[in-house]
């Protein structure tokens, strides 16, 4: 498959350097060379210095024979423009991303598509919805729906409450086969674990289950589901800004920011939260702000490390839910590895939905980036491919991959290894970073 990446920053670049590793036609364009040259000789992809409103630039790079193109430039309108003008010259779908709610208006939508643009990624409005389904489920580090929400990934973390602490996994205290264990992430390290692998303390562990037996995880891991109404949220960020349009009559949010003119505009916009101009980070404001009377503690400043601290501190205080804003990408498994709950990055979100963009011809497969060194896909299997050919403990699949789950006739299923998988299952497969191409090769 070819695709043409347009804007080599924070998302494009992470896009590019992912998307490397899958085994495809790779071409980033950009304007800035100093850009591409970093990433230029350490990927397997092509960069290409020019204007992505060239119609010359983009002849030059064949955007006739592009199968997906993507444009993630820090300017939406520029986005559209350029998506629109590769489709007319032949691109086959196109992606552009957004930086306001005006264009996910279904008519405004409906006028964008007449014109070019396919899809549209609002990565400020991905990490508003990931940051209330963190906080609705929020016993949990990680939760992710496949399958239209008919299977569910869920991530863990191991205290010394938890009843598994310390089993194999082919010991855990189950009578039914309900759920799997699908990847265990130990110190800065994802692990594709078997049956004589054990939990242990400080794990975060991924479960693939559906909901039927969503309490039976959380008992299992010693885990209780809390109630969450007042939410702090230090940094007013678009990301702060957006989540507070979109869920101020789910919670009482308070935002706390340092720009007197910032605060007075969200005062306008948002009548219903509270706006306080203090600095966050300073812990007599939080002591004076009672920040051990909320449930929830966002930091979403522009600073990955002060959002770090910024949670570390707001657990001294007792805050039982806390959110990081991490998106320094080498930050992320340090911080997974601290007592700071859950994390969010808007570079892996949009790399997710891009990938769900990115399917086979057919459309029948959905990949999804939302872990940091891990990939998650749900394939379909083709008619005579060799995952088919005996059960799957007979198969010897490649190393760091398990095959957690399956769709067959709108019935899910855990695979186990007596399982045989037949053409037309749908099968979830969680796998290490950069080897989901050797892994499709098995499903036709």
């Amino acid at each position: 498959m070819k695709i043409v990446i347009v804007g080599a920053g924070e998302v494009g670049t992470h896009l590019a350097k992912m998307l490397s590793n899958e085994d495809q036609d790779i071409i980033l364009l950009d304007n800035d060379q100093e850009r591409l040259d970093i990433i230029d000789s350490n990927y397997n992809l092509m960069t290409w210095n020019g204007s992505s409103s060239s119609f010359r630039t983009l002849r030059d790079i064949g955007v006739q024979d592009t199968d997906l193109y993507i444009a993630v430039t820090p300017y939406e309108t520029r986005n559209i423009s350029s998506c629109c003008i590769a489709k007319k010259l032949g691109a086959r779908k196109t992606v552009a991303r957004i930086d306001s709610d005006e264009f996910q208006d279904q008519a405004n939508g409906e006028v964008l598509r007449s014109l070019g643009v396919d899809y549209l990624i609002y990565p400020e409005n991905l990490a508003s919805d990931e940051i209330n389904i963190a906080l609705r489920h929020n016993w949990a580090r990680y939760w992710g729906e496949l399958h239209d929400g008919g299977l569910l990934l869920i991530g863990v973390k191991i205290r010394t409450e938890c009843p598994i602490l310390d089993c194999k996994l082919k010991d855990l205290p189950v009578t039914g086969h309900n759920f799997h264990v699908a990847a265990i992430k130990r110190n800065n390290e994802t692990i594709i674990p078997h049956g004589n692998d054990a939990i242990l303390r400080d794990d975060i562990v991924y479960f693939i289950t559906t909901a039927p037996f969503v309490e039976q995880v959380r008992d299992l891991c010693g885990k209780k589901k809390r109630n969450i109404r007042k939410v702090l949220i230090m940094g007013g960020s678009p990301i702060a800004l957006r989540f507070a349009l979109d869920y101020h009559e789910h919670y009482h949010i308070k935002i706390i920011d340092l720009d007197r003119d910032h605060c007075e505009q969200m005062a306008m916009m948002l009548p219903d939260c509270e706006i306080l101009l203090g600095d966050g980070r300073d812990i007599e404001v939080l002591r004076d702000n009672n920040v051990f009377q909320y449930d929830a503690f966002l930091a979403l400043t522009d600073s990955s490390e002060t959002n770090i601290l910024a949670c570390l501190t707001a657990k001294e205080f007792g805050v039982p839910k806390t959110i990081a804003d991490v998106e320094n990408i080498q930050f992320l498994s340090q911080a997974e590895n601290l007592n700071i709950g859950t994390t969010i990055n808007k570079k892996l979100l949009a790399s997710s939905h891009i990938f769900k963009i990115l399917l086979d011809t057919d459309e029948s497969s959905a990949k999804c980036l939302a872990l940091a060194d891990a990939e998650v896909a749900e394939l379909q299997v083709r008619q005579g491919a060799k995952i088919t050919k005996a059960p799957v403990k007979d198969l010897r699949l490649p190393f760091g991959m398990t095959l957690a789950a399956l769709v067959r006739d709108n019935s899910i299923e855990m695979v186990g290894g007596d399982t045989h998988i037949l053409p037309g299952d749908f099968v979830t497969v969680f796998c290490l970073s950069g080897s989901i191409h050797k892994i499709e090769k098995w499903f036709g």
